[in-house]
């Protein structure tokens, strides 16, 4: 298969990038459950492409090193907008990434970022679907809006050629399921097939439900994450009427997630992917293991279709859930990868639910939001900040947040602007919130 090619290209690089992290004959196979009965789930292989870059280690990269890389978008003219600037895929060819020219003519660019991110993911893991029972792993895959670029044309060759001239897979290239099903198609996975949208807690709750159906015994494995085509013009269009997008001509301040300046977040595009296990099928197999995903809090706020509830009780009830589920409280989270869009409201619910969460200790907990290098990737954002809260508890480290140079008094939070190092962690939780309301969190731990 195509994703086999540079398998071990894939786990050296990987393995460069996660440094020392725990391996899975570290693990005794007696502690492969929770305390009530059900599976620990761990992650075995990652991928992503992102405006960093393809790949983990890139990704990993210029989070660490709090590089911005945000730039003038460049697909299209954008003389006519507000907002011009942009998280882009930088110099972009899917066939020199791993697509047969076949498929990068017919699939989405959304399918595309997936098969890329979820090539390098199923090859770092190692898993085979051949030489196991296919039908016990899943793909749960998500985008929050799907093929838009397809669309546009779609509609214009409607309007301008006639109907009869419109692309005969219009259908099946745009909308948000064939992430998933082309991925399962890839790899040959006959368990359970999900394509979650829940705008940009897309990507979180498709690990979390991957997670929950591998932690029930309803599957062993499953390839889970979110992808994104948002440079479009009717999607820059639609948010930049909106208020939401910054109109910030310098990349450097673009996007500054919980800075008093901030002025709205910066669009971007990619995908993120992980494979996740149950502990016990990873140990069988021998898989090196990555991190231990210890919980998922899903929760909506019944607020407002774009707003976020102003206190952030549905996010407070989504990390109290994530971190129980690991048997974990508020005194032991070591940091927090924020939603953190560089939106005033968003930035400000999330500092005052992480007081709620954690009280007096809330202005010690260290916070890091990824979008300040790579802007937001909407339905691929909890995917991809999945990606880098494992790589943080694995390596002792929390990224800095890129952009952020001035606190603000109303959002009290301890943002990280140099990377921790030699920081030792007991669970961190990724945040991802979602217009209408939804709110996701998952837990990850170092595998102990």
């Amino acid at each position: 298969m195509m994703w086999e090619n540079g398998e071990e290209a894939a786990q050296r690089a990987a393995q460069e990038a996660l440094g020392s992290a725990p391996v899975a004959a570290a693990v005794p196979a007696a502690v492969t459950r929770k305390p009530d009965g059900t599976h620990r789930v761990v992650i075995t292989g990652m991928g992503a492409i992102t405006p960093a870059g393809a790949g983990v280690p890139a990704l990993w990269d210029a989070v660490m090193a709090g590089r911005s890389c945000i730039g003038p978008i460049t697909r299209f003219d954008t003389a006519e907008f507000e907002t011009r600037l942009g998280g882009q895929i930088p110099d972009y060819d899917p066939v020199a990434l791993g697509l047969t020219k076949k498929e990068a003519r017919r699939f989405a660019r959304f399918v595309q970022y997936a098969i890329i991110a979820a090539d390098e993911a199923m090859a770092q893991s190692g898993l085979r679907p051949a030489e196991a029972d296919a039908t016990r792993i899943g793909c749960v895959f998500g985008t929050g809006i799907g093929g838009l670029e397809e669309f546009e044309n779609g509609c214009a060759t409607l309007a301008e050629k006639g109907p009869r001239r419109l692309n005969p897979l219009f259908i099946p290239t745009m909308i948000t399921n064939m992430a998933a099903g082309n991925l399962s198609i890839r790899f040959g996975l006959r368990g359970e097939c999900l394509c979650p949208v829940t705008a940009c807690a897309t990507g979180a709750h498709s690990i979390g439900a991957a997670y929950r159906s591998i932690r029930h015994g309803y599957l062993d494995a499953a390839l889970a994450g979110g992808t994104e085509e948002s440079l479009t013009p009717i999607c820059l269009a639609g948010f930049g009427n909106l208020g939401a997008t910054t109109k910030e001509d310098d990349p450097a301040k673009a996007s500054r997630p919980f800075d008093v300046n901030r002025s709205g977040f910066v669009p971007g595009e990619g995908a993120g992917a992980l494979v996740l296990e149950s502990m016990e099928h990873a140990l069988a197999r021998g898989a090196h293991i990555i991190a231990e995903v210890t919980g998922f809090g899903s929760t909506g706020d019944a607020h407002h279709m774009t707003a976020p509830e102003p206190w952030g009780e549905g996010a407070v009830r989504a990390m109290k859930m994530a971190l129980a589920e690991g048997g974990f409280t508020a005194a032991d989270l070591g940091h927090l990868n924020a939603h953190g869009t560089s939106t005033h409201h968003n930035d400000l619910t999330e500092a005052r639910a992480l007081a709620a969460l954690c009280g007096s200790r809330a202005p010690e907990v260290p916070v890091t939001s990824v979008k300040g290098a790579i802007g937001h990737t909407l339905g691929a954002a909890g995917a991809v900040e999945a990606i880098v809260t494992a790589l943080s508890v694995a390596s002792d480290c929390v990224p800095p947040t890129a952009g952020f140079a001035e606190p603000d008094p109303e959002a009290p939070v301890r943002v990280v602007t140099e990377a921790l190092r030699d920081y030792p962690q007991k669970v961190a939780l990724s945040n991802s919130l979602g217009f209408g309301g939804h709110n996701a969190s998952l837990a990850f731990a170092p595998v102990r």
